[in-house]
């Protein structure tokens, strides 16, 4: 990728066009980060409080049982939002999807084991236990690098 920089005392704020062939998932990541103001702020409910959740401090969220639910360090909480806007909320360099109801912490996880046929098992340091759904594996081998 080519980055240039033109400096012009004539623009007020700076000003990004990018030029590309197609749209890659490298482009769609570098507009994510680029219209990012601040870290999109994420509420939880517990115990009838709504209370704003650290992003370092989340494990995974998940959907279930017609509600979408956040664990993090200090409990689960329910969210007020489904899992797609949660996901969009998320940093897609630490966060990322494993299953159609399920985002996890990439910094959170403990472990991945691709013993299992056709799917990855992931234990995250809280001991939670999860796996990747099989049409998410290729996603996450590439992740991996492997």
């Amino acid at each position: 990728m080519q980055v240039e920089i033109k400096i012009d005392d004539s623009y007020n704020e700076p000003k990004v066009i990018i030029l590309t062939a197609s749209m890659t998932e490298e482009i769609h990541c570098l507009m994510q980060k680029l219209s990012e103001n601040d870290l999109q702020i994420i509420t939880g409910i517990k115990d009838g409080k709504i209370t704003i959740l650290e992003h370092n401090d989340l494990f995974n969220i998940y959907a279930g049982n017609g509600k979408v639910s956040a664990v993090t360090t200090s409990g689960e909480y329910i969210l007020r939002i489904r899992l797609y806007e949660a996901e969009e909320k998320l940093n897609p360099s630490q966060f990322v999807r494993i299953s159609n109801s399920e985002i996890i912490n990439l910094k959170k996880v403990k472990s991945f084991d691709l013993n299992f046929t056709g799917t990855i098992y992931v234990e995250l340091m809280n001991g939670t236990t999860t796996y990747v759904s099989r049409r998410y594996v290729k996603k996450i081998k590439k992740l991996l690098g492997m």
